[in-house]
């Protein structure tokens, strides 16, 4: 084993999002309980049948680098359940980095007492979903646990080759987020197969839909413990507004996981 430290480079500041240190806060985080950041991101770049753990110790930020805690990670490996992304892989997919800078901002106030624990999520099966969610739930009943999921959702237009559109619903935008806020108002009751069901029916492009799987089947885990959790959305915006099918955009969505 070598004793060099990998850092993972913050390979999408400056163009996905911001290289300056100025970005938002999570305001739903309370850094004086949280010591450990679990993100979970989907694959966009290399096709993945299970999750998969990054080779890297440091995942650098614009603001300082974040730790991988290494004890879960060893703790997950022995699970035999996950792969091993490379360095290449890990700086080319950007749904996990995207929320490294909006943890390090709001984690700024105690960022010397906290780890981070990064799993890509691949194209898992329902059985998989819940398989992971099980594994991860023990994580998800320790309050000292953040779970960040990272997703779009719906992702509409020819260059995305999803065209879906309920003429009831007025314009394309309206029937857009008509779709998503019926797929949201499915998560807020926190029924994993009852969003499989909704992404059966309308195949609604959210490319976070298996790391969202895998959270709602932890809850699902705890919840048969007795342990109480409420999930609400509290923002939703679209790229654009559609009009007519040369248009597209990307819409996106915040929520926030609360434990009784």
């Amino acid at each position: 084993m070598s004793n060099r430290v990998v850092c993972r480079e913050a390979s999408h500041a400056g163009s996905w999002y911001s290289a300056s240190g100025n970005s938002h806060a999570y305001k739903q985080v309370d850094p004086t309980v949280t010591r450990r950041v679990f993100i979970l991101g989907p694959s966009h770049h290399v096709p993945l049948s299970r999750c998969a753990l990054s080779p890297a110790d440091i995942y650098r930020t614009p603001l300082y680098d974040l730790r991988i805690d290494q004890k879960v990670y060893a703790d997950l490996w022995k699970t035999g359940l996950f792969e091993r992304m490379s360095v290449q892989t890990d700086e080319d997919e950007h749904s996990i980095e995207m929320h490294l800078p909006y943890t390090a901002k709001a984690m700024e106030s105690h960022k010397d007492e906290f780890s981070i624990v990064p799993v890509l999520v691949g194209a898992l099966s329902e059985s998989k979903e819940q398989e992971y969610g099980k594994l991860l739930s023990k994580y998800l009943a320790d309050p000292s646990n953040l779970f960040i999921i990272s997703s779009d959702f719906c992702h509409w237009g020819q260059r995305f080759r999803y065209t879906y559109y309920d003429e009831s619903q007025g314009e394309i935008y309206r029937s857009i987020e008509h779709l998503d806020k019926m797929g949201m108002s499915i998560i807020e009751q926190l029924d994993p197969m009852s969003f499989t069901n909704y992404l059966k029916k309308y195949r609604n492009t959210i490319c976070g839909r298996h790391p969202i799987g895998v959270l709602l089947n932890a809850v699902a885990e705890l919840r048969k413990s007795g342990l109480e959790m409420n999930f609400s959305f509290l923002n939703y915006a679209q790229s654009s507004q559609c009009r007519n099918w040369q248009d597209s955009s990307v819409s996106y969505a915040a929520g926030a996981l609360v434990v009784h």
